[in-house]
């Protein structure tokens, strides 16, 4: 019933990257300090054991149990949300997750840039059927015409595994090991709109019904949300990152926020094969509302695009296709990286510069095209 609505009541939707998503700065306009990099290839969190390393809460609260992670909405105005304290350049995102029951309540799954290049899941409690698949690019909000619905079986009572695979050249929604969509690069208004920076993965639950929301988005959600038919819950059971350009950070050399100008830096930080942060000791009614701390390194520092930049910058992978679908596995993902992952790795940072080769167009032409549409 989600998927017929009119142009115009789509145009007034405000999803999820409105509710609870946000950039703190935008490098599409200015310097931005370098962004913390997941430093090992796989991170993973078990939210049954009450584990928050890795994550911070930033709004509301979030209660464990031995089910994992309680997102819950009992009145107006609360929106439960939690994000990695980390980024990730490429890779895969997968989430555990039993959506939340309840007309206009919506459980979301968000990868979010910092150039608010977005890609989502979007359960909605009144829908027992499918699910919303989503993606922005650059904050571009000028349509809503991107969303697709994938059937899923009972998902407010039943634990699914959703899971976004993101390279250079597609990106693939799998709900339980079966893929239910892929957008390709350059279908993605000529890759001008395709999600290519690193990400921070978030996990929140709102509202949309809300009676102060606006009414075409109170319509997408499936109608106006009554609080006396909760608490709404969405419970999330644990995440696995696949990180497939770990680093210690990452910066911006420039502003056309394209993949290629992203800066994989190596040199302050251990590069290792895993992190989990699941905890030896089971919490099962505890509640986090703080800020736990960092999987990788270098927050907040003030190192600008054009120093990270610098002209002893390492090549990775320049011709290939670094972290694309045929390498799934993060050791196959990896193999395409001239830069050493290990301990050792090279004091001097990285430009990613894997080949967009799906559009048939080269490096040169595609990049001047890019930076073109967006000036």
């Amino acid at each position: 019933m989600y998927r017929t609505f009119a142009t115009a009541a789509l145009a007034a939707v405000l999803p999820f990257t409105a509710a609870q998503t946000y950039t703190d700065c935008d490098p599409l306009n200015k310097t931005c300090p370098a962004d913390t990099a997941l430093s090992t290839t796989t991170f993973t969190t078990d939210f049954t054991s009450g584990s928050m390393s890795g994550w911070t809460t930033t709004a509301d609260n979030v209660t464990f149990t031995s089910e994992g992670a309680e997102f819950i909405i009992t009145e107006s105005g609360q929106a439960p949300t939690i994000e990695t304290d980390f980024y990730f350049f490429f890779g895969k995102a997968e989430v555990v997750m039993k959506a939340a029951a309840g007309t206009g309540i919506c459980s979301a799954i968000v990868l979010e840039s910092d150039v608010l290049d977005e890609i989502d899941w979007e359960a909605l409690g009144g829908d027992t059927t499918q699910i919303e698949t989503n993606y922005f690019g650059k904050g571009d909000t000028s349509s809503y015409d991107r969303a697709t619905w994938a059937t899923v079986s009972t998902p407010q009572d039943t634990f699914h595994t959703y899971t976004v695979e993101w390279t250079e050249s597609s990106t693939t929604w799998s709900i339980d090991g079966t893929a239910v969509r892929t957008l390709n690069y350059a279908d993605a208004q000529s890759g001008t709109r395709y999600p290519q920076t690193p990400m921070r993965l978030k996990l929140g639950i709102w509202a949309a019904g809300d009676s102060s929301e606006p009414a075409g988005t109170i319509e997408w959600a499936g109608g106006e949300t009554d609080y006396a038919d909760g608490p709404f819950t969405m419970i999330i059971s644990s995440v696995t990152i696949t990180n497939y350009n770990p680093g210690c950070t990452y910066t911006y050399s420039d502003e056309t926020g394209d993949y290629s100008s992203i800066v994989v830096n190596t040199d302050s930080c251990n590069i290792t094969s895993s992190s989990s942060s699941s905890s030896s000791t089971s919490s099962t009614s505890s509640t986090s509302t703080s800020t736990s701390t960092g999987t990788g390194s270098g927050s907040g520092s003030s190192t600008s695009g054009a120093a990270a930049a610098s002209s002893s910058a390492a090549v990775i992978g320049s011709g290939s296709t670094i972290g694309s679908s045929s390498s799934s596995s993060p050791a196959a993902a990896s193999s395409s990286i001239s830069v050493s992952t290990s301990a050792s790795a090279s004091a001097s940072p990285s430009v990613y510069t894997g080949a967009a080769t799906q559009v048939g167009a080269s490096a040169s032409v595609l990049f001047a095209g890019l930076l073109a549409a967006l000036l």
